[in-house]
């Protein structure tokens, strides 16, 4: 299994990229095409002292920053380091793409350079989320900003393939984020990707308010990706808020930091549970090969995380299962 890395994507790269590749090579057994400026990743390594065993690096110098347009990866900066991973992964050069880099650009490259699965109509971002019962899939996270009703429906299945293949969810539930659980409630599309799910062949239970997501009560959230991307950093910030608030709240004085040492594996396991690190980043649904967007700040363990996606995709053959399913249902 060889994984296509872009080792200069992101804000910590490229030092948490090849220790976060290298980690991933250690753990998963896999071996990595470093994609980037040969001469910065060769003296990155050296200079921190990291084997890079099992990797090999292909010569990249232009980088695509957070700042770029999203359609450089295309001619602008056809030669940066996540155009060129792109490329080689279209090539079959290695099975599957990780970069933590502009989200825009790696969008427009799975879509444009990778491709969709045949029958898909919009690729979107989907991440896997904590909840109070267990880890649900949020799609679409920001890929398209403005849906139609028949993208939400598609999402609805891919979701569900994801959940069912990779997380092994028996019977995972699909609900439509909206503002309330009623079908006459929400906009226009929303009404009507509703009405399409009502009869589609996954478990779709209906419409699904924000303030009950947290409590895992679906297990696939589908949205357009503005409203998705809202409800993902809402998520993200509310956590951080809350377990900040618990930090000061045992650290005020002498006596609620001896009552802390008594809850502290209950809050050390909670902190985990809804520590976004553990998933790494976000998975690109409905494009012909595995490309994984990790976070743009991850840091060596949150993106080797993102690789164990990628990993996932492979060992759960996830491509070929949604593939038999959109042609199953044409």
């Amino acid at each position: 299994m060889k994984i296509i890395i872009d080792a200069m994507g992101g804000d910590n790269a490229p030092l948490e990229i090849l220790k976060g590749t290298m980690l991933a090579v250690e753990e998963y057994g896999i071996s990595a095409i470093l994609v980037g400026d040969e001469e910065i990743i060769n003296k990155c390594a050296s200079d921190n002292k990291l084997d890079l065993k099992n990797t090999q690096i292909v010569d990249a110098k232009e980088v695509i920053t957070m700042h770029d347009d999203a359609k450089s990866v295309l001619k602008q900066k056809s030669g940066s380091s996540m155009a060129v991973g792109f490329r080689l992964l279209n090539e079959g050069a290695g099975d599957a793409f990780v970069s933590a880099g502009n989200s825009g650009a790696i969008t427009v490259g799975a879509t444009l350079i990778t491709k969709r699965i045949n029958g898909v109509k919009r690729p979107a971002i989907a991440s896997v989320m904590p909840s109070a019962n267990k880890p649900f899939l949020l799609m679409d996270c920001g890929a398209n900003t403005e849906c139609r009703a028949e993208f939400l429906y598609q999402f609805g299945l891919i979701g569900s393939l994801y959940m069912k293949h990779i997380l092994k969810y028996d019977n995972p539930a699909v609900a439509l984020a909206n503002n309330g659980t009623e079908d006459t409630k929400g906009t226009a599309v929303v009404k009507e990707a509703y009405e399409l799910m009502k009869n589609a062949p996954y478990n779709f239970i209906g419409n699904i308010e924000g303030r009950h997501i947290p409590f895992g009560d679906a297990d696939v959230v589908v949205a357009d990706g503005f409203t998705g991307n809202l409800i993902l950093k809402t998520y993200e910030g509310v956590a951080k808020v809350l377990m900040n608030g618990i930090k000061s709240a045992f650290m005020k004085n002498t006596v609620s930091k001896l009552s802390y040492l008594g809850v502290k594996s209950g809050i050390d396991d909670m902190k985990k549970q809804f520590d976004y690190k553990e998933y790494g980043g976000a998975v690109l649904l409905g494009v012909k090969k595995p490309v994984v967007k990790a976070h743009g700040s991850a840091d060596a363990r949150t993106f080797k995380n993102a690789v164990k996606q990628a990993v996932w995709f492979l060992d759960n053959n996830l491509i070929e299962e949604i593939e038999k399913s959109f042609e199953t249902n044409e």
